[in-house]
């Protein structure tokens, strides 16, 4: 990212992190786990926060299946649209390491403007989903290297391809920065 940071317009420059990284992320692991892996860290049990721990497990799976149902289907119609059998990418995601990851921030303790709660980057996976958030600050920057604001409609989603996809493709679907 260091080399495309670089490259930006002043206009388009994202915001670097400086300092400890001031979000709290709740990593919840969703779908099915292999029952055999040479990979038992990618697999640890999750994190249950305190303040939620009576609701936290069903609202995560809730969230988890309906966003995994999403994500299989479009790895469906991704396959379909590079011409590939239908389920080319959703049988390649079976048993992987999904993660749901909820972001917490204390503005009470983080509360200046230019405060960074996440830098840029791709994430490391095949498909990241994006729910709507109560606040703004997810950016985005288009292949030409515009930056670019979003706000997430009431009952959407947005996808983007990871890494993983970007190379299961061979660069023909790209991952997306935010």
């Amino acid at each position: 990212c260091e080399g495309i940071y670089d490259a930006q317009t002043p206009e388009n420059k994202a915001h670097k992190i400086t300092g400890a990284d001031p979000k709290w992320r709740f990593f919840w692991r969703i779908g099915e786990r292999p029952t055999q892996t040479e990979f038992a860290e990618l697999n640890a049990p999750s994190v249950i926060p305190e303040a939620f721990a009576e609701e936290w497990s069903v609202t995560m799976n809730m969230w988890g299946s309906k966003m995994m149902n999403a994500l299989e289907e479009i790895a469906r119609l991704a396959a379909l649209g590079l011409g590939l059998p239908r389920d080319q990418f959703s049988n390649m995601m079976k048993h992987g390491p999904h993660l749901l990851a909820p972001t917490g921030s204390n503005l009470n303790k983080y509360n200046s403007v230019d405060t960074v709660f996440a830098g840029f980057r791709t994430d490391l996976n095949f498909m990241t989903i994006h729910g709507k958030s109560r606040f703004p600050g997810l950016v985005i920057w288009l292949r030409d290297g515009t930056k670019m604001s979003l706000s997430i409609p009431d009952g959407c989603l947005l996808v983007q391809a990871g890494p993983q996809f970007e190379y299961l493709t061979g660069g023909h679907v790209r991952a997306g920065f935010h």
